[in-house]
């Protein structure tokens, strides 16, 4: 009878003791959190090439070596005069104008001699990877690319020209990607007759915080 009752008595103190294992268990399950997953955040591309981000470009399948408004349309003469945009980007530390910048540049040029008292502002601009002492130049000499290009190949006259330093104070991507930092080396460039003042010019902004010289 007695070792009966120390069977039993045995057997209650295992059941309760795989019990309360169990509970622990599920109360540590429970309180555990699941893991923070960072979002993914897209990258904003520029599809079609023209300089304009993807998410503000009205015209996304523009025709490679189109020269584009703000709005990433091709331009277009609107009563009398001129407003016509122009965009050119470079390799890391080069100022070297390759073929399909110039190509645009002409286009630039043909307009300004068409109207031969539009002017001219070209904004030059480095990305933060561009910053080394032996490089404090370079978007002077980028914007000064562009400017004597305008001048030795189609004549047009340097008082119709104004160029801006920028340096990387004025940025259109992050600078924490390749991709950022190649749309950040560049220059823009805004040609107008001056009959038009009504144009809201989109480069005056940036010129105010960029150096002119």
């Amino acid at each position: 009878m007695t070792s009966k009752v120390y069977l039993a008595m045995g057997i209650f103190s295992s059941i309760f003791t795989l019990s309360a294992c169990q509970a622990a268990l599920q109360s540590v399950t429970a309180n555990q959190q699941a893991p923070i997953v960072a979002p993914v955040v897209p990258a904003v591309l520029d599809s079609d090439g023209d300089g304009v981000l993807g998410d503000i470009d009205e015209c996304p399948q523009t025709p490679l070596h189109t020269v584009v408004d703000d709005r990433g349309c091709p331009f277009t003469l609107i009563g009398v005069g001129l407003k016509m945009e122009y965009r050119a980007f470079f390799a890391k530390d080069s100022s070297e104008l390759s073929k399909e910048y110039q190509l645009d540049l002409d286009k630039v040029a043909e307009q300004m001699n068409k109207y031969d008292t539009a002017t001219m502002k070209i904004e030059a601009h480095i990305s933060k990877d561009e910053m080394g002492q032996a490089l404090s130049a370079l978007s002077k000499n980028r914007a000064m690319m562009v400017k004597n290009y305008l001048i030795l190949k189609h004549d047009i006259k340097p008082s119709r020209l104004s160029t801006f330093d920028c340096g990387i104070r004025a940025p259109i991507a992050s600078a924490d990607t390749e991709e950022g930092k190649s749309m950040n080396r560049r220059v823009y460039g805004l040609a107008t007759e001056p009959k038009i003042n009504a144009y809201n010019d989109p480069v005056d902004s940036a010129s105010k915080i960029c150096d002119e010289f």
